[in-house]
């Protein structure tokens, strides 16, 4: 229970920063308020499925996504690792690719 309370206040500290930085990017003509507003809900849910993942490190991990299209960077203690995290970012709803750039530490 004490980790998905973790991963619902992780969850909710990700989206809260990505909804109040929304205005920059629009502002800047990058995309519409409705698709900025998609991708914030995927990162969001990505980085809550990865807290709740005992093999992904969710701090090592970032998320970005942009039209659907998810960028992993980071780090990762294993190749199983960088392969859990992509698995997990392809599950989720509205994303229509992944680009995994994470790399694994030794």
């Amino acid at each position: 229970m004490k980790q998905y309370t973790r991963a619902i206040a992780f969850a909710t500290l990700i989206g809260a920063t990505v909804i109040g930085a929304a205005g920059c990017s629009v502002a800047r003509n990058q995309q519409t308020v409705g698709s900025y507003v998609d991708d914030a809900g995927i990162t969001t849910a990505i980085k809550a499925k990865f807290a709740e993942d005992h093999t992904v490190a969710a701090t090592s991990i970032s998320v970005e996504t942009l039209k659907g299209t998810v960028q992993l960077s980071g780090f990762a203690k294993s190749q199983t690792e960088k392969d859990r995290a992509e698995a997990i970012a392809r599950n989720v709803k509205g994303v229509t690719s992944v680009r995994n750039s994470i790399v694994v530490r030794p």
